[in-house]
């Protein structure tokens, strides 16, 4: 091993190398805020070696997770072939002794070094005479986790003196890039256990794949989620706009073995192309104006788990073929890149407009629409399942209460309302209906003659309501009003009172408070009207009062 030795010569040029050197450190570390996205940043520093330093050849070493043997974590000249052959003992090679012994290393000729195994075989189409190797080890807690390799396309005259100076100074950057991206695993880590436990929490609570819903036609839903959930095959989630085919897809992906992978969702017709081609495939450094970096698209971020591809039918077609391939060969390249990316990922698709027309009217493949049409499945709009709106308005009010830190109640006639309505809008139409009274409202309950005047527009035909079309109108226009659209045959102000406290009365149970909070009125407020009318129990009987009505 004679020939691992340093040279203590100063080459001539070091005033001009140190200030390349300067550079190079200055530029490298402008890149630990990307140390979250370790490979990236690895590769960019081993890039900044080649471009400024010229250094050929550069590998990251480190020690596996069970700490077996030595794999190349990242390089520079390298192909992805080469790299998986780039595997050494703990002991084996010169990687393993400098790993072992913690100390740097040089071999001026590899060509005439015994331990330089050159196991990549990367180094075989150089014609050079002498071809130098420097490695330093990587330490972390003063413990040894990896060596840092380059090759040098210099002579025998060479000094290494000083690359060795540098590249333990790079060492010791890129043992706290390691560190802090360590730190961020453990932390995301942590995340998806509390993740997990919310969602054993959710699970309780909403008993089937965290949706509410208890009709004939959600428990039909339920039912396709499990036969499909075990496949890998791509499902096509097809209904009406808001009818929850977002919480069908992430139900899909719980309930399937990638559950504790990533489900990575993406908006197909909220970008437009040249952006949402960089979102699903990723692009290299420089692919366009503003591209300073390397970046991964959700293709790789969903490797393992599952896409969701929320409005495909809005898919631009030149973005369709290469869909298509992913679909096909499970592989693409990033835009700007030339290294083809393979993937695992399970495709679930979701769209409000019929494929089948947008076929035969040329804008969307016919091709991928078979592909995508494997398990395709319809969830029913809202109408559809009326049964499920008191379960669902009582969920979405709770929750907003809670945010906004009050009590509101829905009156009946605002239940009757609703369930009457066609809810062109489905869940997502009820949720914001419910959140826009809330926030809205300077009251505890809330009346039919609350609701959007736009509302009305839905009716079913044939149904008629006289309430008026007035936000917050006086109380005894509000009294008047609920009345005349239960007993339009009232006339008198007296008379439309007196029905709707006795409404409200037979409603509750005769409980004075109950009724007057329904009302809107305090308890000394009912309290005098029924003495003002007369109203006693023995008087009336709900037997009796839906026999008049």
């Amino acid at each position: 091993m004679d020939q691992l030795l340093v040279s203590t010569h100063t080459p001539a040029s070091s005033c001009p190398l140190e200030d390349l050197k300067l550079q190079a450190l200055s530029e490298i570390c402008q890149l630990i805020g990307e140390a979250a996205h370790l490979d990236t940043a690895l590769a960019r520093v081993f890039q900044v070696l080649h471009d400024i330093l010229r250094m050929e050849r550069a590998t990251l070493v480190l020690i596996d997770p069970h700490r077996q043997r030595l794999e190349i974590k990242a390089s520079y000249g390298l192909t992805i072939e080469e790299e998986r052959r780039g595997i050494y003992g703990l002991s084996e090679g010169i990687c393993g002794q400098i790993f072992q012994s913690g100390s740097p290393c040089v071999v001026p000729d590899i060509n005439s070094e015994p331990l330089f195994l050159n196991r990549t075989g990367a180094r075989t189409t150089i014609k050079k005479d002498h071809i130098a190797f420097i490695g330093v080890p990587v330490i972390m807690a003063q413990k040894p986790v990896g060596v840092l390799t380059v090759d040098r396309l210099f002579g025998p005259e060479t000094s290494f003196k000083e690359d060795i100076s540098f590249l333990s100074v790079l060492a010791t950057l890129i043992s706290q890039f390691l560190a802090l991206n360590q730190a961020i695993a453990r932390k995301e880590r942590r995340l998806v256990e509390e993740n997990r436990s919310l969602k054993a929490e959710l699970h309780g609570r909403f008993n089937r794949h965290y949706i509410i819903g208890q009709s004939r036609a959600m428990q039909e839903v339920f039912a396709t989620i499990e036969k499909v959930a075990p496949s890998r095959a791509t499902a096509l989630l097809l209904g009406e706009s808001g009818t929850g085919k977002e919480l069908v897809a992430r139900a899909i992906h719980e309930a399937s073995p990638r559950r504790d992978k990533n489900f990575v969702k993406i908006n197909c017709a909220a970008l437009p192309e040249n952006l949402l081609e960089s979102e699903l495939f990723g692009h290299e450094k420089g692919a366009f104006t503003g591209a300073t970096a390397s970046r991964a698209g959700r293709f790789e971020l969903a490797d393992g788990g599952s896409l969701f591809l929320d409005e495909i039918g809005e898919l631009p077609l030149s973005l369709q073929a290469k869909l298509l391939r992913v679909l096909q060969e499970r592989q693409f390249e990033r835009l700007g890149g030339t290294r083809t990316l393979e993937v695992d990922v399970r495709i679930i698709a979701a769209t409000n407009v019929n494929l089948e027309d947008a076929v035969a009217g040329g804008t969307f493949r016919n091709d991928l629409y078979y592909r995508l049409n494997v398990l395709p499945f319809h969830l029913p709009p809202l109408r559809e399942r009326k049964s499920d709106i008191p379960i669902l308005l009582n969920h979405f009010l709770q929750a907003s209460n809670e945010r906004n830190g009050v009590e509101v109640e829905l009156s009946q006639d605002v239940l009757d309302f609703l369930m009457d309505y066609n809810w062109p809008g489905n869940v997502r139409e009820l949720q914001n209906l419910i959140e826009r009274l809330v926030i809205l409202t300077d009251k505890s309950i809330i009346y039919k003659i609350d609701l959007p005047k736009e509302m009305w527009k839905n009716l079913p035909p044939g149904t008629t309501f006289t309430t008026p079309l007035r936000m917050s109108p006086p109380e005894h226009e509000r009294t008047a009003s609920i009345a005349t659209s239960i007993h339009p045959t009232l006339h008198s102000l007296e008379d439309l009172e007196r029905a709707e406290i006795k409404a409200a009365l037979l409603r509750n149970g005769w409980v004075q408070a109950r009724a007057a909070r329904d009302l809107g009125l305090t308890q000394r407020q009912i309290g005098y009207r029924i003495k003002k009318f007369k109203l006693d129990r023995p008087e009336f009987s709900l037997s009796a009062w839906n026999e008049k009505a």
